[in-house]
C-alpha cells in the first residue's frame, strides 16, 4: 500500500530594496516590490490552489491530506498584503485533514552558522503557527531540505519532534528506494522522509514542457506511476513549492485541473491513500539506516549547497552576516535584531549564485537583480549600515 505524502513549501523572501554605499536610510527592504508580488502570488497561486484544496478535502470526505511548511517572513508579508490567504489557510487547518511543519522562522541557513540562532528561529516559527493556526507542529523541515546527521542530533535535543524531511538524494539511497521510511545512525526515534524527487518533478518541473517524452501529464498517468510502488514502498513523497501551481506552472497549463483529479485518480486503486507526514510516521516503521555525514539539499542535480555557498561572494556575505550575530543580540535592540534576521533569508544568498551562467535558466529565473555581483554588493552595502546602526548603539550605551 503505497501513501501518498504531498508536502508545500510556502515561501518570498523579503526582498531589499537597491541600497547605495552612500544610503544612510535604515529601511532595507522594497515595501512596494514586496507587496506587489505577495500580491500577484496571492491571486496567481495562494488563493486558488488553497481553494482547491479545501474542496478536494470536502469532496473525498477526509481522505485527501497534505501539509505545508510556511515561512515566518512570508506569514508577516500575508498579514500585511493578503491577509485572506492566512484565512483560507485557517479555514485548511480547520478540516484537520492539514498538517503544518516547523521551520527556521527567516528561512535561513542558520543551521550552518549558528545552532543558537537556529533552535531560537524554530521555536519562534512554532509559537507563530500555533498561534495562528491552533497546532503544534511534530515535523521539521530545514530550509531548502538541507540535512545531515547532525541535524537529527539538534533537533532530537529539543525534543519536540518525530521526524525529519529530507531529499531522497541518489548518493545517498545507495540503490535503495526513498518510497521507505528511514532513521539516522545518530536517532532510531527520528523518523526521515524522503523526497520522490522523480515523481515530484514531475509535477513541479516538468508538467508543462512539450519536450518531455511523458507530456502531457495527466492525471490517470501518474497515479499509475504511484499504484507501480504497491510491495515496493510504504509512501511516496511529493515535495514540492507551492507556487507550483499558478506561478512556476501557469494556470493555462492544466495545472489545477490536473490536481483537481488527481485524489480521485490516486483513490481509485483501493490499497492507496494520502496521509501527512505526522501520519506517515506513525504509521510506518523504519526499514533502515541512511547515513548522511556530510550535507544535502533539494537544490539543483547537484543536491547540495552549491546554491547558496557555491562561490567567494556567497561565502564572505554569509561569513560578515553570522559574524554579526552576538553583536546584534547583546544590543538588546529588536529592530536590528529583526533586519539582521531577514537578512539571513536563503534567498539572497541565491541571488548571489554564479551557477546559472553554465547551469541553465533555474537561478536567473528567480533572481531579481541584473547579475550575481549586483546582488553581492547590495546585500553588502545594507551589511555596511547595519554595522554603523550597532556601533552607533555602542557608544550610546
Amino acid at each position: 500500500m503505497p501513501s501518498v505524502c504531498f508536502y508545500f513549501q510556502v515561501h518570498q523572501p523579503c526582498r531589499l530594496r537597491h541600497y547605495t554605499v552612500f544610503d544612510e536610510d535604515h529601511r532595507y527592504f522594497d515595501d512596494f516590490k514586496n507587496r506587489s508580488i505577495c500580491r500577484k502570488v496571492a491571486n496567481k497561486c495562494y488563493l486558488p490552489a488553497n481553494r482547491l484544496i479545501l474542496d478536494l478535502i470536502k469532496e473525498h470526505k477526509g481522505r485527501f491530506r497534505v501539509a505545508y511548511s510556511i515561512t515566518g517572513v512570508l506569514l508577516e508579508q500575508l498579514a500585511e498584503f493578503a491577509p485572506e490567504v492566512i484565512s483560507t489557510f485557517d479555514a485548511l487547518a480547520r478540516t484537520g485533514c492539514v498538517e503544518f511543519l516547523a521551520e527556521t522562522y527567516y528561512h535561513s541557513l542558520s543551521f550552518l552558522y549558528s545552532r543558537n540562532e537556529f533552535k531560537e528561529q524554530i521555536c519562534k516559527h512554532v509559537e507563530t503557527i500555533e498561534k495562528l493556526f491552533g497546532v503544534r507542529p511534530r515535523i521539521f523541515r530545514n530550509t531548502e531540505l538541507i540535512y545531515s546527521n547532525s541535524l537529527t542530533d539538534t533537533i532530537e535535543s529539543m525534543g519536540a519532534f518525530d521526524g525529519i524531511l529530507s531529499e531522497g538524494a541518489d548518493h545517498i539511497l545507495g540503490g535503495r528506494s526513498p518510497n521507505f521510511i528511514y532513521t539516522s545512525p545518530q536517532s532510531s526515534r527520528i523518523k526521515l522522509l524522503l523526497k520522490n524527487y522523480a515523481l515530484s518533478d514531475d509535477i513541479a518541473f516538468r508538467f508543462s514542457n512539450k519536450d518531455w517524452c511523458e507530456w502531457p501529464l495527466m492525471a490517470y498517468k501518474f497515479s499509475d506511476w504511484v499504484s507501480k510502488v504497491n510491495g515496493n514502498g510504504y509512501v511516496v513523497n511529493l515535495f514540492m513549492d507551492y507556487e507550483t501551481f499558478g506561478e512556476h506552472q501557469w494556470q493555462d497549463t492544466g495545472i489545477f485541473e490536473f490536481m483537481r483529479h488527481l485524489p480521485g485518480e490516486v483513490m481509485k486503486h483501493p490499497d492507496n491513500n494520502f496521509k501527512t507526514p505526522s501520519e506517515v510516521v506513525a504509521s510506518y516503521p523504519a526499514t533502515d539506516v541512511i547515513d548522511v555525514p556530510g550535507i544535502i539539499s533539494w537544490a539543483d542535480t547537484e543536491r547540495d549547497l552549491s546554491a547558496w555557498l557555491g562561490n567567494p561572494m556567497q561565502s564572505s556575505a554569509l561569513h560578515e552576516l553570522y559574524r554579526m550575530e552576538q553583536q546584534i543580540k547583546q544590543t538588546g535592540d529588536a529592530a536590528l535584531l529583526t533586519d539582521w534576521r531577514k537578512l539571513q533569508t536563503s534567498d539572497h544568498f541565491y541571488y548571489m549564485c554564479t551557477k546559472w551562467f553554465s547551469d541553465g535558466d533555474v537561478h536567473k529565473y528567480f533572481n531579481p537583480y541584473d547579475s550575481p555581483y549586483d546582488s553581492y554588493i547590495n546585500f553588502m552595502n545594507v551589511m555596511g549600515n547595519l554595522e554603523k546602526r550597532y556601533k552607533k548603539l555602542q557608544q550610546i550605551s
